[in-house]
This record gives structure tokens, sequence and C-alpha cells, in this order.
């Protein structure tokens, strides 16, 4: 149905009717950790989303995003991977500044989809004079396991809030278990660092005894050295409902954001069989809603409603209803429809017979096109799928 899936930011699913049956795909998501977040998330994609793209999904562990981006690029059957914002965001950097080895890596991997913010847990020993993250500057810091997103961003934003890397003395890459060994047991760790969406497993399954152990640093966001961190990562509230064995209130920590990312396939089946998979997350984005990770609530489908006033290119005044309830039904309904943030100028080439804009992310000013057959737009930072009715709808 579609040639290949282009741009930069893919940020929606098809949620399109007919499609012929297909055989069965055996593909594999890449994640991190298996007590944390994202392996959860793969599991629920696995269970939800997969079985109604005719997709056998296996969740695999891994040492973490920077290792998820080189999976998914060079590893078979590797068709998903979860990746942290930042790490994303370093290779496109290091391409953009002449890198041929990041370039290679990164180029042809497209964005699904935004998932939600993850946040970063600076757990420290109970009778610890820390409390803050700017507290840490002399601690004994482990970042998780090397080339993880854990461990970039600790040395970033150590870097960013200290103006000077880790000293290496201070500095380990051990799992997040044979961390907290140490932060207990021989104290030669003094601050243990888990990036996972709350409520983290490996925190959430510890016992009430842990109290007596453990505690968790909060970010200042209003301290000196949270000014830089926050021009390139944002703040969350930790809940106490989230560790309950753990916290008697909230907290604000650090946070950063996830994507669901793919690769720039062209293969006929490999391509319909990702256009099914878009198409199923859309229909069961309900049920992983209620049913998978409690992370999949701050999952948002909707990047601008088809109302907001925030989308310059959509005119409000005299919108006739039609085209706002047309946008709705193509952006998979819901109470706040907008899943794309629309480029086509007028109704009947969003709507048409002659094509459909399937997703878009991140349009430039306005631009309006003709789509055709397998039409492919690409327009640097944003992705545009026109897909073509089946010939039962022509």
């Amino acid at each position: 149905m579609v040639r290949k899936l282009v741009g930069t930011f893919m940020t929606a699913a098809l949620c399109l009717h007919g499609g012929g049956a297909v055989a069965a795909a055996e593909y594999k998501i890449v994640t991190a950790n298996e007590k944390g977040t994202y392996f959860a998330i793969g599991v629920d994609l696995a269970k939800y989303v997969a079985p109604d793209a005719t997709i056998t999904l296996e969740v695999l562990p891994t040492a973490g995003s920077a290792a998820n981006v080189k999976h998914l690029r060079y590893d078979p059957g590797v068709k998903f991977a979860i990746v942290q914002a930042d790490v994303y965001q370093a290779f496109l950097d290091r391409a953009a500044g002449g890198s041929k080895e990041a370039s290679a890596i990164i180029r042809p991997l497209r964005v699904i989809l935004p998932l939600y913010n993850t946040e970063i847990h600076y757990i420290v020993r109970a009778d610890s004079p820390l409390n803050y993250l700017h507290d840490i500057r002399n601690a004994k810091i482990n970042g998780g396991l090397l080339g993880s997103g854990a461990a970039l961003i600790t040395h970033t934003l150590y870097r960013m809030m200290f103006d000077a890397p880790i000293p290496e003395a201070n500095d380990s890459f051990l799992s997040n278990e044979e961390a907290l060994v140490k932060l207990i047991g021989d104290k030669t760790v003094d601050v243990v660092v888990v990036a996972a969406g709350q409520p983290a497993p490996l925190i959430a399954n510890m016992k009430p005894e842990a109290q007596k152990f453990i505690k968790l640093l909060k970010f200042d966001p209003e301290h000196p050295s949270s000014k830089l961190p926050l021009t390139v990562y944002s703040y969350s509230t930790v809940l106490a409902s989230s560790y309950p064995n753990l916290l008697r209130e909230d907290f604000t920590t650090i946070s950063v954001g996830a994507f669901l990312v793919t690769y720039d396939y062209n293969l006929d089946n490999t391509v319909n069989h990702l256009t099914r998979f878009a198409r199923s997350l859309c229909q069961n984005f309900s049920t992983l809603q209620a049913q998978g990770h409690p992370k999949w609530r701050e999952v948002n489908l909707d990047l601008l409603s088809a109302h907001d006033e925030r989308d310059p290119r959509l005119r409000r005044q005299g919108q006739a209803e039609s085209a706002c309830e047309a946008r709705k039904k193509m952006l998979c309904g819901g109470k706040n429809p907008g899943i794309l943030q629309l480029i086509f100028r007028n109704l009947q080439d969003l709507t048409g017979r002659e094509g459909r804009l399937a997703a878009a992310a991140n349009p430039p000013a306005t631009t309006t096109a003709a789509p055709t057959a397998r039409q492919q737009i690409n327009m640097g930072s944003v992705l545009v799928l026109v897909v073509m009715p089946d010939p039962a709808e022509r």
C-alpha cells in the first residue's frame, strides 16, 4: 500500500480500512533491561498490537537505547526499537557534525511514535547526606551499562550541571542490580541511576523494608545548576502511588522522552506488515491504555487537535463542521483527534478518492500537493505518507 516510510518523525498510526490477507511475519523489538519499562512496553506491543498486524513480535532485552539504535540498523529480524529521545538526538547531532558512522546508522531510522517521558531515578543510601541532584558532584555514581540510555543521560546531566565530566575515579558502569548491591553492601557506589518510566519494576517491586536502606534524590528546577539541563530535558513528578513501599509523598525528578522507532524499509512485504502494525496500534490504543503498562496513559496520539489554535495552517474562522468531522474520522476519532499536523490546504486533498494523507509530523509552512499512487513526500524533518485507497474504495 505504501512504497516506503519517509522523513525523520512518523507520529501517527494509519487508521485505514481494507487490505488482503498476508502471511504472518516474525519480527523483533529491542528494549532494555527485562525489569525496566521499555521491556514492559515491548511486551504490551507484542500482546495487544502485533497479532492484529499478523506479526509475531519477540521482545528482546538489551543494554539500552544506544545499543538499540545499532541493533535496529544492523541485526536481522529487528524491526522496532524503543530509544531514549536524547540518544536519538545525539546520533542526529553527530551525523550533522560530519560523522559518517553516525550518519550511516541514523539516516535510515524513522520515529513511529513519541511515547512518554522516562523518569530518571537517582537512588542513594537512606542515611546519605545527599538530597538533591545538585548535591552529587563529589559522589561515586553508577549510570548503568556502557552504551545504555541511562549512562548517556547520567553523564550528560552531570556535565551540564557541573560543567565537567564525572571524574573517572567516581564513575562506574555496572548493571542496576550490581550497583544496588554495592550501594548498600561495600558502599563503593554512592548513587545508582535508574532510567525507567514510573512505576519502574526494579523499584516498584522493592519490599517496605527498603525504606531503611535507600531513598530517591529530588530535582530542583529552580536551582542554578538546573538551568542548562532544562534546555534539553524536562522535569516530572514521581508519584508516591508508583512506589507505595518506598515513598510517602510525591517529588520532582528529571525526565527524558522515549521514541518507538523503525527502519526505512522498502520491501513490499515488510512495508505491508508495518502499515498493518501502525493501523493496529491506532485501533488497539485504548486497550494499551486500559490493560498495558501505566505509562501508556501518558502516550498521546494527538499532536494537535483539529481545533488547536497553535496550528497556523488550519483556518478556524468559518471552518465547516464537515471538515472537522472528516479530520476526526481519519485521525482515529476520540475526544481530541489530531494525530496529524495537517499540511494539505483543502479538504478534498485530505479525504478525496485520489489519496489520503496518512501521517505527518512537524511540517513547515503550508504545502499543497496532488497525491498520486504510492506518492512519497519528504521535506527534511517532515514525514508524509500518502496512502491510496484500496480498489474496493475507488
